[in-house]
């Protein structure tokens, strides 16, 4: 897998983060700089851990998969990006209190980095760098977390649904290359 795929990655998981964030944002009544970082470090933590998880889960189980495992990543793919774009659709939304600690940052982080941990099973299918691939998703998701609280609390929620399709549309995007990639 190339660098421009695992930027790809990076940046489709990133957009449920980021619309998570952007949200956060809107429930907190002053931003600073550092409530900024923090919540990049929760949302970019564990978008970098869950995937070194799952390509332990899925370098255990390469072997017995090695004929299929263009099906399963394109299967995986495609199922996180349309529940991506599904969830947008249906409006399912949580809702943030103004603290940013372990106990409220928790579940956020955790729910929107599932897609995540899923990708990191592909990942051992396609024998990817995986300290390279973790390393960028967990600065693209940093990145784009700290700004999204930011865009969250300043400007609203305009952003929050095109960021999810687009993160959807991404991942279904790479799915349809892998497969074409096998087949052809």
């Amino acid at each position: 897998m190339g660098y421009i795929q695992l930027v790809l990655i990076s940046i489709g998981l990133a957009m449920d983060a980021f619309a998570v964030s952007i949200c956060k944002g809107l429930c907190l009544k002053d931003i600073t700089f550092k409530k900024s970082l923090k919540v990049g470090l929760y949302f970019g933590g564990f978008q970098a851990l869950m995937p070194v998880i799952g390509f332990v889960l899925g370098d255990f189980f390469a072997n017995f998969l090695v004929s299929i495992d263009h099906w399963v990543v394109f299967v995986l793919l495609v199922i996180i990006g349309v529940n991506m774009i599904f969830e947008t659709i249906t409006n399912n939304q949580d809702n943030y209190d103004d603290q940013i600690n372990l106990r409220s940052m928790f579940i956020p982080a955790l729910a929107t980095s599932i897609d995540a941990l899923a990708v990191g099973i592909t990942f051992a299918f396609l024998k990817v760098n995986l300290l390279l691939a973790i390393t960028m998703i967990g600065i693209v998701a940093f990145v784009f977390t700290a700004f999204g609280v930011r865009i969250g609390n300043s400007v609203g929620k305009k952003f929050e649904n095109k960021a999810k399709i687009l993160g959807g549309l991404i991942l279904i995007g790479i799915a349809i290359r892998i497969l074409l990639e096998h087949l052809l």
